[in-house]
């Protein structure tokens, strides 16, 4: 079967999407605009696809047909079964087990000032909660904080943009916050600990047109978990640039 010339009833882009992020989701509900014995062509960035979309089409009654490397992506290759499956039922099962998807994380202390941090297959360091140190041998937690929103916005944009057919040469993003009280934290004196403000600023390098990378970086703050989480506690400012 020539996949060149092959002819495909629905496309869509799955992105930098893996199969445990989301992508299986996207395709079963794409599946659903596929009728019985079509065939849908599904683009990834993502090396791990290639491994993991076998197996799982075996496992749910799609058949495999191939895949077409071209360029930076990969075009996937999928028919839908004569015997239809209950895709809809399928999806509705799939979004359930998503909506109510717990995640883990497990905490030791491992000595002064020092956590080992275990979820999955990945444990890390953490220090002190906070620090005013130039050099520490671990990052704070409130650095673990600030970096991991930089990190879900920073994931998620480059998602989207891929998704988009954006071509993004790089991107960075600084994230900074202050306390209201940190002597509070200390014990030195009364007060409230938390965050008072935390200010993103994303710097985005492309030759696309500034307004499709902004919109596509406001859907990305308006879906991360993170943020939508800390706007609701704190005062969030995120901005975007690009340069």
């Amino acid at each position: 079967m020539d996949l060149k010339t092959l002819q495909v009833d629905r496309v869509f882009d799955g992105g930098d999407l893996d199969c445990g992020s989301g992508l299986i989701l996207l395709i079963r509900e794409n599946m659903l605009a596929v009728p019985a014995g079509g065939i849908l062509e599904m683009r990834s960035r993502e090396p791990s696809v290639g491994v993991d979309l076998p197996p799982w089409c075996r496992m749910v009654g799609y058949e495999y047909i191939g895949a077409l490397p071209e360029g930076g992506l990969t075009r996937y290759f999928i028919q839908r079964s004569q015997a239809v499956p209950e895709d809809s039922n399928a999806l509705a099962e799939d979004k359930a087990k998503a909506k109510n998807y717990e995640w883990r994380v497990r905490t030791r202390a491992v000595g002064p000032r020092k956590s080992k941090i275990y979820c999955r297959n990945f444990s890390w360091d953490v220090g002190q909660p906070a620090s005013f140190e130039e050099k520490d041998k671990h990052p704070s937690a409130v650095e673990f904080l600030l970096g991991a929103l930089s990190a879900d916005l920073a994931a998620g944009f480059t998602t989207e943009c891929a998704r988009e057919g954006l071509e993004i040469e790089d991107v960075e993003i600084t994230a900074r916050g202050k306390l209201i009280n940190v002597l509070a934290h200390m014990g030195l004196e009364a007060g409230d600990p938390a965050f008072s403000a935390i200010e993103v600023k994303c710097f985005a390098s492309t030759m696309e047109e500034a307004s499709k990378a902004e919109a596509v970086w406001q859907r990305t703050v308006t879906r991360s978990p993170l943020a939508a989480t800390l706007a609701k506690a704190l005062a969030l400012t995120i901005t975007f640039a690009v340069v």
